[in-house]
């Protein structure tokens, strides 16, 4: 039956058909019809739902090694300060600034003479008391004797003795003088307590060094080298959240492996161990200080580098993994398309970080169920599907490679 749009426009046709030529109102009439009959579809035709072809991908559960990536600094596992330790002139500059020096090595030379001359007044006060010591000594001998026989009186020999005592403690005086100015005399020669890099001369020769201004450089062990990174207080929360539900099992001791990522992107080829976690939270940054030490053989991380430390380790039990275009977001969150008895279904999951191209789902899913993975955004809830399974791309990331940032969740809750 024609609608009332077509109806209408048949009636305007017959009424003014006069006022136009003959050919023109056919054509306008047979387009009429055809909207009448286009806007009169059955009910058979409008609840006929089409199918649709996706590709799917049955669901499995294992456990997936996990990372964690984090910026980091390095930093000089031992970090000397040379330092003058007598006053007196600045001779010169041994080594050359910026090179490697081995313990031992000499960087520094002061002027010896004033310590040398020293040293000799220290031997001759040294000597001169132990003259007297002897001189002392051989009285004491003497009067012993005649003090027994009564020759002399008690007097006399506690005289003597007294005498004695006082020389042979001068002597030792003189003698630690002597050890002293040797002490001295040897601190105008200035070496290197370890092996590493050393640093710019911070004084110049013929300079006066004194208290003031005893700092000459600073020499920096390069192996181990500590590399310093932060957990945000968000992350800590997450770890253990997610430790305490058994979506992460950490590894025996909390024993990571730490992996470092140089600037240009390649691995360091040395991998370290965590050795110090600072208990303290800083309310500055709003962090805990994580420490990793990593031996550094051939000097190629420098102090205060920025590099990235990758945390391995960690296993995710029983997880699941899913394509990352299989997954779609929603005004509720995220969800996936389920094929359920040959039909779409709407899936809402809760998801965690990435693992190279694929998403880890907490939540929603179960093993051996199928998930779509293309064809999900003309999908309908109830829509009949015919299916094919999903090839993965031979190049395609294994997983358990490094997490990138799930932009859905916040910072605390990468792992």
């Amino acid at each position: 039956m024609p609608s009332l749009v077509g109806w209408s426009a048949m009636k305007f046709l017959q009424r003014f058909a006069v006022r136009i030529c003959p050919f023109a109102a056919m054509v306008l009439l047979a387009a009429a019809l055809l909207a009448a009959g286009g806007c009169a579809k059955g009910p058979e035709e409008k609840g006929q739902r089409k199918s649709a072809e996706v590709t799917v991908l049955t669901v499995e559960a294992k456990d997936v090694p996990v990372t964690g990536e984090f910026v980091a600094q390095t930093q000089s596992s031992r970090l000397v300060n040379i330092q003058a330790r007598v006053s007196g002139f600045l001779e010169k500059r041994v080594y050359t600034e910026g090179a490697m020096v081995k313990e031992g090595d000499t960087l520094f030379l002061m002027d010896q003479k004033p310590f040398k001359a020293q040293l000799d007044q220290s031997d001759a006060a040294l000597a001169r008391q132990k003259a007297a010591m002897e001189t002392a000594k051989a009285n004491l001998d003497r009067v012993k004797p005649l003090a027994e026989m009564d020759a002399l009186s008690q007097k006399d020999l506690d005289d003597a003795k007294g005498q004695y005592e006082s020389y042979a403690a001068a002597v030792d005086q003189a003698r630690a003088q002597v050890e002293t100015a040797k002490l001295n005399l040897s601190y105008t020669v200035i070496t290197s307590p370890v092996t590493g890099i050393t640093s710019f001369a911070q004084q110049a020769d013929g300079t006066y060094i004194s208290q003031a201004n005893s700092l000459l450089t600073t020499v920096a062990v390069l192996s181990p080298m500590w590399v310093n990174f932060s957990l945000s207080e968000n992350q800590m929360a997450a770890f253990r959240d997610q430790e305490k539900k058994g979506l992460i099992r950490m590894p025996k001791n909390n024993n990571f492996v730490v992996e470092i990522i140089l600037v240009d992107g390649t691995v360091f080829p040395h991998t370290g161990r965590i050795t110090f976690a600072d208990s303290s939270f800083n309310p500055q940054t709003g962090t805990f200080l994580i420490r990793a030490s990593v031996d550094n053989p051939r000097g190629v991380l420098l102090p205060n580098q920025y590099v990235r430390a990758r945390l391995k380790g960690a296993i995710r039990p029983n997880a699941i993994l899913v394509p990352q275009r299989a997954i779609q977001q929603s005004s509720k969150g995220h969800l996936v398309w389920v094929v359920r008895d040959g039909k779409a279904e709407a899936r809402p999951v809760t998801v965690g970080e990435w693992s190279g191209d694929e998403w880890f789902v907490f939540e929603g899913l179960k093993p051996g169920e199928q998930v779509v993975v293309d064809g999900g955004l003309l999908l309908s809830p109830g829509m009949p599907v015919t299916v094919k399974p999903s090839t993965k791309p031979a190049d395609a990331q294994a997983p358990g490679a490094e997490p990138k940032k799930n932009p859905a969740k916040a910072a605390g809750t990468k792992s």
